[in-house]
């Protein structure tokens, strides 16, 4: 599996619905988990900055990366956009290939 971090922004109409963001957050995921069985979830923070959460997963490749955060265009998000990760150690490992 592949570790990527989702960053969302939500859209002005669904940020002003603070109140019901227990139950938007709750579809969002169950939609993602009903059409990405495969995808497992490390972490959710809530941010202050440019965007406003960040959800950290591993998903088996970049197709399925893509359809969680289409998913999340498709329940309010103004911005999604997934990034994958490599562990550092992996990273270290890499440069000293070079």
């Amino acid at each position: 599996m592949k570790t990527f971090f989702l960053f969302t922004k939500l859209s002005p109409e669904v940020g002003k619905r603070m109140k019901d963001r227990a139950s938007l957050g709750r579809a969002w995921l169950d939609e993602v988990r009903d059409k990405c069985p495969e995808v497992k979830f490390v972490g959710h923070y809530a941010l202050l900055g440019d965007h406003d959460f960040v959800d950290i997963y591993e998903a088996p490749d970049e197709e399925t990366a893509a359809k969680v955060s289409m998913i999340s265009m498709d329940k309010g998000a103004f911005q999604a956009k997934s990034i994958m990760a490599i562990p550092y150690k992996r990273l270290v490992e890499l440069a000293n290939e070079l």
